[in-house]
């Protein structure tokens, strides 16, 4: 079976108090939004390389999906990355 290397992302992630397998196929996706918050980056440049949304045209989508992903990536830094460390990663 062949894994998609950029699964599609959802306007709203899980809010499982376990890791889903959402959570893992996005490990990368999450890693990605904390760095670039710690960089400061821009949301409309968030939005459009990671999330796939133009900020622009949708400002408001753009800026719930980003928070929820944040929310959840942030979650697994506190959180779900004991499930990972006793699970193993995908």
């Amino acid at each position: 079976m062949t894994r998609n290397p950029d699964p599609p992302i959802v306007d709203s992630p899980p809010s499982a108090k376990s890791v889903t397998v959402y959570d893992r196929e996005h490990l990368k996706l999450y890693v990605r939004l904390l760095d670039a918050e710690a960089a400061g980056a821009p949301l409309v440049e968030v939005a459009r390389i990671l999330l796939g949304i133009d900020a622009e045209r949708e400002p408001e989508r753009a800026q719930r999906v980003h928070a929820s992903h944040l929310g959840r990536a942030r979650w697994m830094t506190e959180h779900g990355y004991r499930s990972l460390l006793q699970q193993g990663l995908p």
